[in-house]
């Protein structure tokens, strides 16, 4: 089992973000390591990274379907009215 929850790691990396603290002072204060903090800093920071990273790619997929979906909407536009003179012809 691990020894520190993942809340916990969470809020003390978030609690060194926030710039009061040094990452020794932050450590000590609440009663870790300044390594341990300063590796979950570096995990956390590389989460985010790949979330980014994660995040354009869907944006670029996003991106495309749109731009499908409106050409193929103005291909239905168009067969709508053809359709339509046609049947007014009639």
């Amino acid at each position: 089992m691990p020894r520190y929850t993942e809340e916990f790691k969470r809020e003390a990396v978030t609690l060194y973000r926030s710039g009061e603290l040094g990452i020794k002072r932050c450590a000590e204060s609440i009663g870790i390591a300044p390594m341990t903090l300063s590796s979950w800093v570096k995990k956390y920071d590389s989460d985010i990274a790949a979330l980014n990273i994660t995040e354009r790619e869907r944006l670029r997929q996003t991106e495309r379907e749109l731009a499908r979906l409106k050409e193929e909407n103005e291909i239905l536009k168009k067969a709508a009215a053809f359709f339509a003179r046609e049947t007014a012809k009639n």
